[in-house]
């Protein structure tokens, strides 16, 4: 749906705020797991806005959703930080997550009121510690290396920091953006949170810049594409001479796309004896937490509840 076609709903309708919609998976997910999961006949509808667009558009979906009774509600992504940026007074809700970090990405209703939540600093921890095994950081020493530092770096760093033991931090946390401000942002909300894990933020708009960057963690390390390059617009934020950290982890937060960011992790999957994780897994938690909250049901996060949902999911991926 076009964000200049709002249109009532005329049943009860679960929506999905990004940019390229259409192609997302959960188009063809969603169906079988509201059937799965007994919601009814609630279908999906996208609302592609312009990446960072302007705030009267946001404020024009979040308008439409708080005042369309069937509009249930729904998952933001992309734009999580900039939509909540633009409509923080049309909330009467937010949970503490969203008010630390300043995004949501999930957007409901529950007596009367339009709530706001920040799921990622949850799905962000769940689909790590569904492939880094806990003494990872112990055992080898490695850094964490986030290839941007929007909403999905806040988040992760943020679960790290609120909810890991200090057996289980990374030796350090390496922070890269192509822009200044989300760089300053990150560290204003660090500066409240941070238990005592090194962290080091490094202004990088050119990629030969990350190239080195990455090229100087540790082995071991875990470095993260959270910068929507491959997905919501082509590309890598690192070149193809880069050299992935020997032993390293490597995780690229999309799952579709043209996905160069993990093309170039698999051409030295072998050599650097690399473990590599695409976004799959963190689709599903982030969507699952979603639903759970918009529906108001409980969806477990392991367990055979789960992982029938993830086999529905990829019998459609």
């Amino acid at each position: 749906m076009d964000v200049t076609n709002l249109e009532p709903a005329k049943v009860k309708t679960f929506y999905f705020i990004g940019m390229t919609t259409g192609k997302s998976s959960i188009m063809k997910v969603f169906p079988k797991w509201a059937e799965h999961l007994g919601l009814g006949d609630v279908p999906i509808t996208g609302i592609d806005c312009k990446w960072h667009d302007d705030p009267e558009v946001y404020r024009k979906v979040v308008t439409f959703l708080k005042n369309d009774p069937n509009s249930l509600g729904g998952l933001v992504t992309t734009h999580k930080i900039d939509l909540l940026s633009a409509s923080r007074n049309l909330f009467e809700y937010l949970d503490p997550y969203a008010e630390l970090l300043g995004e949501i990405s999930s957007i409901s209703k529950q007596n009367g009121q339009l709530r706001g939540h920040a799921k990622d600093p949850i799905t962000s921890g769940l689909s790590l510690e569904a492939f880094v095994p806990r003494d990872h950081w112990k055992r080898s020493g490695g850094q964490l290396c986030l290839l941007g530092a929007g909403g999905s770096s806040l988040a992760l760093t943020t679960y790290i920091m609120k909810q890991k033991s200090k057996e289980e931090w990374p030796a350090g946390i390496v922070v890269t953006n192509r822009s200044e401000p989300r760089l300053e942002e990150m560290k204003r909300i660090h500066s409240q949170i941070n238990p005592g894990i090194p962290v080091e933020y490094h202004h990088a708009p050119q990629p030969e810049q990350n190239d080195r960057i990455v090229a100087g963690l540790k082995p071991g390390s875990l470095v993260v594409n959270a910068t929507g390059l491959g997905k919501d617009a082509p590309g890598s934020p690192l070149t193809d001479a880069v050299q992935f950290p020997e032993n390293g982890l490597v995780w690229e937060f999309n799952y579709r796309g043209d996905l160069l960011f993990l093309d170039q992790a698999r051409a030295q999957e072998r050599q650097r004896n690399l473990t590599i994780e695409d976004g799959w897994v963190y689709f599903i938690h982030g969507w699952t937490r979603v639903i759970a909250e918009v529906f108001h049901i409980d969806i477990p996060t392991t367990g055979p509840g789960f992982d029938a949902l993830s086999k529905i999911a990829s019998s459609v991926r």
